[in-house]
C-alpha cells in the first residue's frame, strides 16, 4: 500500500523524497510563504514539532492560526503533512479536497487528496484512482500523477494500463531511469518489476 506522494507540485525528480514511496513525504519549511506575527511563530512551531515526530503537538500549533491562513497553500501543505504522519486519513484528506478547491492549479491538493483516499475509512483504490484521473491532463508535467495511477492499476490487477501511466511518468519526469529505480522498490508496482527489469520485451508484464 504505497504509492508516491510528494512535497508540493512542479517540483524535480531529484527534490522527492524516496521516503515518500513508503509513506508519507518529508516537508519542506521553504514552501511556506512569509507570515505576519504570530501567525510565523505558530508556523514554526508546528514545523519544529513535525521535525521531532510530535504530530499532536504540531496540529495544536496549527489550530491557532485563522481559518483564512491555514488555507495559504504552504500551510495547507504542512497541515497535511501532519495529519499524514498521524495516519489521519479524515482529516488529510479534508485538508487535500480543500486545496484542490481552493488552489485547483497545484498538483499537490490532487496528488494528496487521493493518497489520502485510498487510505481512509471508506476509500480504496477505486476512489483514489477516480479522484486522480482528471488530474492527468491538468499537469502533464508532473511525472507523479501518472507515476500513482500506475500504481493504483497495478494494484487493480489492470497491469497494461499501469505499464503504460508508467511510461508516461518516465516521459514526464526528464529521468526515466531514475523513475524506474524507484518503481523498482515500490510494492505497488511489483507485478511490473519483471517487464522493467527485461525493459524492451514484448511479452505480458
Amino acid at each position: 500500500m504505497r504509492g508516491a506522494a510528494l512535497r508540493g507540485g512542479g517540483e524535480s525528480l531529484s527534490h522527492v523524497d524516496p521516503v515518500a514511496i513508503h509513506g508519507p513525504p518529508a516537508y519542506l519549511p521553504s514552501r511556506v510563504k512569509p507570515l505576519s506575527h504570530p501567525d510565523n511563530l505558530y508556523v514554526s512551531a508546528a514545523e519544529g514539532w513535525l521535525m521531532l515526530g510530535d504530530a499532536r503537538s504540531a496540529r495544536e500549533e496549527l489550530a491557532k492560526l485563522s481559518p483564512k491562513v491555514r488555507e495559504e497553500a504552504g500551510v495547507a501543505e504542512l497541515e497535511w503533512t501532519i495529519c499524514a504522519r498521524a495516519e489521519d486519513w479524515i482529516a488529510a484528506f479534508a485538508v487535500a479536497e480543500q486545496m484542490v478547491q481552493t488552489n485547483p492549479e497545484r498538483s499537490f491538493g490532487w496528488v494528496h487528496r487521493a493518497y489520502a483516499a485510498r487510505r481512509m475509512p471508506g476509500g480504496g483504490l477505486a476512489r483514489a484512482w477516480a479522484l486522480l484521473r482528471p488530474a492527468a491532463e491538468k499537469f502533464p508535467k508532473e511525472h507523479l500523477i501518472p507515476y500513482n495511477l500506475a500504481c493504483y492499476a497495478a494494484q487493480s490487477e489492470r497491469l497494461e494500463e499501469a505499464w503504460d501511466w508508467l511510461q508516461r511518468a518516465r516521459d514526464a519526469s526528464g529521468n526515466s531511469e531514475e523513475v524506474k529505480a524507484m518503481a523498482l522498490v515500490d510494492d505497488d508496482l511489483r507485478p511490473l518489476w519483471g517487464r522493467l527489469s527485461g525493459e524492451g520485451s514484448k511479452g505480458p508484464p
